[in-house]
Order: structure tokens, then C-alpha cells, then sequence
């Protein structure tokens, strides 16, 4: 294969997985937030429109992760939910670090959605060290 491509193709993969990972986190926040998560407010939130949210929850479902039905609210599976909680920790792990080290919270707000897909779990153990010590010391 050539490198060239190969490394276009595993660019749009991760990408693809970035989507998903904000999706479920989404639809979780919605659910938890409204009791349902429609289109809509996917659309409204990810400022985006109808139908680039009916795309990506086709590909939602046929990897497992959500299940839809005409004229109704999306919910998340098993799967789904597992991976929502998971984004979810990952993202105040990286959230509450940048902070820790005096990020301003508007910036840390804006940096922890690039950082939060592409930090590795060797890091974010170190993250939650330095979280709880920073606490540790404050208290």
C-alpha cells in the first residue's frame, strides 16, 4: 500500500472515530439532560445540519452503538452507553488537568475536545495523579 494513502486512510478513521466518541457523548448528555436525545438537538448542538446527523447516526448504528426509529429519539446500546461513560471520564480527566495547571476554563473548555481524542491512557494515569495530588495540596 502506499504510505501516502495509508496514512490518509488512518487520518479518516480516527476522524470517524472522533464523530462517533461525540456523538455518544452527546446523545448520553441529552438523555441525562431531557430524557430523550432527538436529531434536532444533535443538529443544534454540533451546529450542523438534519441531515449530516441522520448520516452519521446510520454509521452509529450499524457499528453497534445506537439504535433509531422513524419519528422517534435515538437511544444509545450497551455498547454505546460504555463508550459515552468512558469519552465522558476521558474528558474531565483532560477538563480538570488543564485547569489544575491554571488553564483558563473557557480555554480548557475549547483545548480538552482536540486533546481529549488522541491522549493516551498512559497519560491520562498521569493526569489523574497530578489531579489528586494538586487537590491533595490545596486541602
Amino acid at each position: 500500500m502506499n504510505p501516502a494513502s495509508d496514512n490518509h486512510r488512518k487520518t479518516r478513521e480516527e476522524h470517524s472515530k472522533e464523530i462517533a466518541e461525540d456523538y455518544v457523548e452527546a446523545i448520553a448528555y441529552l438523555i441525562e439532560l431531557n430524557r430523550e436525545a432527538r436529531v434536532t438537538d444533535l443538529a443544534s448542538q454540533f451546529g450542523v445540519s438534519h441531515v449530516t446527523v441522520t448520516r452519521t447516526l446510520q454509521r452509529l448504528e450499524k457499528d453497534g452503538l445506537i439504535t433509531t426509529r422513524p419519528y422517534r429519539s435515538v437511544f444509545l446500546t450497551d455498547k454505546g452507553v460504555r463508550l459515552a461513560r468512558s469519552c465522558r471520564e476521558r474528558h474531565d480527566i483532560v477538563l480538570n488537568f488543564l485547569t489544575a495547571i491554571g488553564v483558563p476554563q473557557q480555554t480548557a473548555e475549547r483545548d480538552t475536545e482536540g486533546i481529549e481524542h488522541h491522549v493516551s491512557e498512559e497519560t491520562l494515569k498521569v493526569f489523574k495523579r497530578f489531579i489528586r495530588k494538586s487537590k491533595a495540596e490545596k486541602e
